[in-house]
């Protein structure tokens, strides 16, 4: 498969360079936007009718991941093709990949998909994980050490924002639990003592090139991001530099291209565990679009293009508040007062286009940007009381 550099603009035959994504969510409608503003046009592959990259690409192909049809329709108009989620089926990805160049390729985001392989990744890279057992039977179950007690079930596929987990302390809770989860393959990861939540966002190119955004410090409520704080300070020198090295050799021993994330666990006693990865831009990514030169999605588009990697600067203390379907009241017909917190200094409103709006559904976020941390906490914490969320 030829590699060349897919540039913008209007190709020798006459047709618009168009770029593909996987996938019609807020991810995609902001690969789409990056790729707009750099002179491609787009193309989306997604089911819904109302998706929120399909509303604003150039093209979108309405049929389900899988469709043959869709899937020509889906090269023939692409140079190149890239996913905006990591469940993407990759028997898609590999028919794509066979006949364009796809970023990130099948491998990668099957080993993604399936946390067993995951994990084993992490140990094949001497990246340290929480300690865990694989579950796929009655007899594996049996024999999982004590040790591992308490932990967190999950489910090998399909689990994410806290989904497809159950907290186990005892073995009957364990076995119960995995009865709960109809006995599908799982893995059992021993609790650790916490004490944050940070990520690292790299892009690693077709050439091997690879860059990475700053460290961020994250929290989490109820298995869903709420807050990002990227500056100078929000995670000790030494701890940022052993994550941003630790997902470099990750992505390299993928040989991933594209943007990619790596979630990372703080311990108790300053020790960096890995806690999973995520094939695409991320959430914690989201506040580069207003803080860096360089966003996550600029990336996304330069890694796909086989354009120039710059190692992003952030020009800009940030903190980043998600927005959930909740924040919309009497079943979303009351729309949060965004007049009063954009009267705030430094804040960036994103909403993702989505029709309807219910609790947990992500529907944009703030970012806030400012000149001190003092000043980007203090305006993070007005916003959060105007709309009635907690920040920190």
């Amino acid at each position: 498969m030829s590699r060349q550099t897919i540039l913008p603009g209007t190709t020798a035959g006459g047709q618009q360079t168009t770029l593909g994504v996987m996938g019609g969510g807020q991810l995609g409608r902001m690969f789409v936007q990056a790729a707009q503003a750099m002179g491609y046009f787009t193309a989306v592959l997604d089911p819904d009718v109302s998706s929120p990259a399909g509303l604003v690409s150039h093209f979108h192909i309405q049929t389900d991941y899988l469709d043959e049809q869709g899937l020509a329709q889906l090269m023939q108009r692409c140079a190149a093709i890239t996913t905006e989620f990591e469940n993407v089926p990759a028997p898609a990805l590999m028919t794509l990949g066979a006949h364009r160049p796809v970023a990130p390729g099948a491998e990668a985001v099957g080993i993604a998909q399936d946390r067993a392989r995951e994990k084993a990744h992490f140990v094949r890279c001497g990246v340290p994980c929480a300690p865990y057992a694989v579950i796929e039977s009655a007899t594996q179950l049996n024999a999982v050490s004590d040790d591992l007690l308490p932990g967190i079930l999950k489910t090998a596929r399909m689990g994410y924002d806290g989904k497809g987990q159950v907290r186990v302390k005892t073995r009957d809770e364990l076995a119960a639990a995995w009865t709960g989860l109809k006995g599908v393959p799982c893995v059992l990861e021993k609790m650790l003592p916490l004490k944050a939540e940070c990520s690292v966002i790299v892009a690693r190119g077709w050439d091997g090139a690879c860059v990475n955004l700053p460290v961020q410090l994250n929290l989490h409520r109820e298995g869903i991001l709420a807050v990002t704080e990227v500056y100078e300070g929000n995670i000790p020198v030494a701890l940022a530099e052993q994550a941003v090295e630790a997902t470099k050799s990750i992505a390299e021993g993928l040989h991933y291209v594209g943007v990619l994330c790596v979630e990372f666990f703080v311990l108790a006693d300053n020790t960096l565990i890995v806690n999973e990865i995520a094939p695409r831009p991320h959430n914690s990514g989201h506040y580069s679009v207003d803080a860096c030169d360089v966003s996550q999605f600029d990336l996304q588009v330069r890694t796909l293009a086989g354009l120039p990697l710059q190692q992003p600067r952030q020009h800009s203390p940030s903190i980043m508040l998600n927005l959930l379907g909740d924040l919309w009241q009497g079943d979303g017909q009351v729309t949060p007062p965004w007049d009063q917190v954009l009267a705030l200094p430094g804040v960036h409103l994103h909403l993702y286009g989505k029709l309807k709006a219910s609790p947990g559904r992500k529907m944009g976020h703030l970012t806030i940007t400012g000149p001190s941390v003092d000043a980007v906490r203090t305006h993070a914490l007005a916003a959060a009381a105007i709309l009635g969320i907690e920040a920190f």
